[in-house]
């Protein structure tokens, strides 16, 4: 009976050590995240499960600064972050400015410090140009478009002979839809204590409409009891999620 007993509790501590572990590095190293938006096709699509490092962008201590591979956000990174006007939804985004950069877009083309970039990443699914979405920071608004105050703020007060300055501690960050997707140019730079970390890859990939995804709905769980292998996208599964370094 002393044995049983022994063996029982090196069992529970065995396990509790090993939940410990598990929760500890499923919050403080790497994280869970599901896209519910088509923002950044074709790059990450609506219903991607993202595993996100969490460590890369964390703020280094005194001494694991020397021995951990932190690293601050670069031009092209694919990061999820707060989102700025609701911090308690995440959002994921390309890194297209960071602190010092020049940026303003012509006729959807984007210019970083006076020169076009090439960006293969991105799509164009609308062909008409819209002033302030192709033409940012220069034409005003629509009343019709979701611009926010936080980025009105942001161009009155970063604007420099017609290019948007990102200031120190921010990052102005887009999306690879280009033309569908509230990104900086809506809402405002990204602060550098919003961001949370970088996708390292997609472990499963499901095909079902933002709404289920966001809310779980009860018809999201029949959907996935009668349609698991034949929704799944398997050509996606454990794809890397990869940057693309912006000059």
């Amino acid at each position: 009976m002393k044995n049983f007993a022994q063996s029982a509790r090196n069992f529970v501590h065995e396990w509790t050590i090993n939940i410990l572990i598990l929760l500890f590095g499923t919050t403080t190293l790497v994280q869970a995240f599901i896209v519910p938006t088509p923002s950044m096709d074709p790059t990450v699509r609506v219903g991607d499960h993202l595993l996100v490092d969490k460590l890369s962008y964390a703020p280094p201590g005194p001494l694991s600064k020397y021995l951990l591979p932190y690293t601050e956000p670069k031009r092209g990174d694919i990061i999820v972050f707060r989102y700025p006007i609701d911090i308690s939804q995440n959002y994921v985004k390309r890194v297209i400015g960071v602190p010092g950069d020049r940026i303003h877009l012509v006729n959807k083309t984007v210019y970083l410090n006076g020169k076009p970039l090439a960006e293969p990443y991105a799509v164009h699914i609308f062909p008409e140009i819209r002033p302030y979405r192709d033409n940012f920071p220069s034409a005003q608004p629509t009343p019709d478009e979701p611009v926010y105050q936080r980025a009105l703020d942001m161009i009155a007060h970063h604007v420099w002979n017609g290019d948007l300055v990102v200031p120190p501690g921010s990052y102005f960050a887009m999306g690879d839809n280009r033309d569908n997707s509230l990104d900086s140019r809506y809402w405002g730079f990204v602060p550098r204590e919003n961001v949370i970390g970088k996708p390292l890859f997609i472990f499963w990939s499901y095909d079902a409409p933002t709404q289920d995804l966001v809310d779980f709905t009860a018809n999201h769980f029949v959907d996935l009891a009668k349609n698991f292998f034949s929704k799944t996208r398997w050509d996606r599964e454990l794809k890397l999620i990869r940057g693309y370094p912006i000059r």
